[in-house]
């Protein structure tokens, strides 16, 4: 039986959603992932992820997918052609307006499956936001934690804990996930190697900055797609579906001590 809610008939809103339900809102972008990705790289990976979670954990711990939202806050791309954006202030009120709606209904609990770390900010303040505005239990979860948002890097990364957009990992995943989109023969390395000798203005951080994607390549890419493959596609997917089912279980247990 489906657990995409949009599948269900307006009397089993009712009858199959509960307070304890979980609504799973994948939350992508359309926007330059350099030569080699597609422009829905962001969205692709996000959305397969909530419906595989959903597909496999959505019985016992109540969850219930809602339809992407594809067009997001991705301005750190608006200098390339294709990339398609909403302002941070159009998309709060997007987020707000889908609040609303979602408090209208039994469940109370709400899961932002983020694929796009340029959306992490905005998102975080979302949560609260509906939470004060609606009542509403808000979580945010990536497929992975950005690296440019404190995500760890691997002790011997050749990417300097710099692979933040269209690099090995993020490539690898699409190989796995949609061969069919990737055209491996563009992918070319472009890290930004004056930034990681840095200890704290640096991807990963204790100091921020703002960018666009032009400010550190010409080609858009932020990392090394060439180290990317199949096969570690599929072990990073394995573990983003485990981490998945795990914060989601969590999710589903969740309740304030007061």
């Amino acid at each position: 039986m489906s657990r995409a809610l949009i599948d269900l008939r307006a009397p089993e809103v009712a009858a199959r959603l509960t307070p304890a339900s979980v609504l799973i809102q994948p939350v992508g972008a359309v926007e330059q992932h350099g030569p080699h990705l597609p422009l829905s790289t962001d969205l692709v990976i996000a959305s397969a992820l909530a419906e595989a979670v959903v597909a496999s954990h959505g019985d016992a711990l109540d969850l219930w997918l809602l339809p992407p939202l594809a067009y997001t806050k991705s301005n750190e791309h608006a200098w390339a052609p294709g990339t398609i954006w909403l302002s941070p202030q159009t998309m709060l009120s997007v987020l707000d307006d889908l609040g609303r709606s979602l408090a209208t209904l039994p469940a109370r609990k709400v899961v932002f499956l983020n694929g796009h770390g340029g959306n992490s900010a905005l998102l975080a303040v979302a949560n609260r936001e509906l939470r004060l505005a609606h009542g509403l239990l808000t979580f945010l979860m990536h497929p992975s934690q950005p690296r440019d948002s404190g995500g760890a890097a691997d002790e011997h990364d050749d990417e300097l804990g710099m692979g933040v957009h269209a690099g090995r990992d993020e490539t690898s995943v699409m190989l796995h996930l949609a061969p069919e989109l990737v055209d491996m023969s563009l992918a070319e390395r472009s890290v930004p190697e004056a930034l990681a000798g840095a200890e704290h203005v640096r991807f990963g951080g204790s100091t921020a900055f703002g960018w666009s994607s032009d400010d550190l390549a010409e080609n858009g890419v932020i990392g090394d797609p060439t180290l990317a493959s199949a096969e570690l596609g599929e072990r990073l997917w394995a573990g983003m579906l485990t981490t998945a089912a795990a914060t989601l279980a969590e999710v589903a247990a969740f309740a304030f001590p007061r």
